[in-house]
This record gives C-alpha cells, sequence and structure tokens, in this order.
C-alpha cells in the first residue's frame, strides 16, 4: 500500500507541490493555480513517468529484501503487485480530483 501511495503522489507532483504550498500559506492560492496549470500541461507526462520509475524502484527494492526478485517471486506476489497498481491509480485519482477542486474554488476567488 505504502508503494503505491508513494507512486501515486509522485505522479501528481506537478500538482500537488503547488496546492500544498497554498495551504500552507508560502504562496496565494491564485499562485498555486497557476503553477500547478503550467506544470500540469507541460510536464504531465514527466510527473507520470517519474511516478511509474518510484513504483518499479520500490517494488524491485521489496522484492530484492525478501530475496524474490525473479519472475517466480514477481508471479508468487502478484496480489501484492495488483494492490500497488490499484493503490496508486486511485492515489493519482483521488490526488487529481481534489487538486482539479481546489484549482476551481481558487479560479472562483
Amino acid at each position: 500500500m505504502r508503494i503505491g501511495l508513494t507512486a501515486g503522489a509522485v505522479g501528481m507532483l506537478c500538482c500537488l507541490g503547488p496546492t500544498v504550498l497554498a495551504l500552507v500559506g508560502a504562496v496565494g492560492a491564485g499562485t498555486a493555480y497557476l503553477w500547478a496549470t503550467d506544470l500540469y500541461a507541460g510536464y504531465a507526462w514527466w510527473f507520470r513517468l517519474a511516478g511509474l520509475a518510484v513504483a518499479v524502484g520500490l517494488v524491485v527494492w521489496a522484492l530484492r529484501r525478501r530475496q524474490a526478485c525473479s519472475l517466480g517471486g514477481a508471479k508468487a506476489a502478484r496480489r501484492n503487485l495488483l494492490l500497488v497498481l490499484l493503490v496508486g491509480v486511485a492515489t493519482y485519482g483521488a490526488i487529481y480530483a481534489l487538486t482539479t477542486w481546489a484549482g476551481q474554488l481558487a479560479g472562483e476567488g
């Protein structure tokens, strides 16, 4: 679950970073909205690939720690791998929905 959460959050750092900065008061909501919009429009695929790279790296690391970094080990852990994928996609979707909602509020204000 932690791997999926981490990968999903990394995949949405383009929007999550400016949103967090606005929530802690480091920047205004309008500025955060502009930064997130620019980052998402120009670099969304880079952030998604970074999230995927983090997921793959952490899965390999976890399998090596269990000394199961082989095709057989991955096959034995396929339910956990599916859970990583589902949690990562759900995290990405939830953060996307949250930041889109926050962006709409910032655009209204």
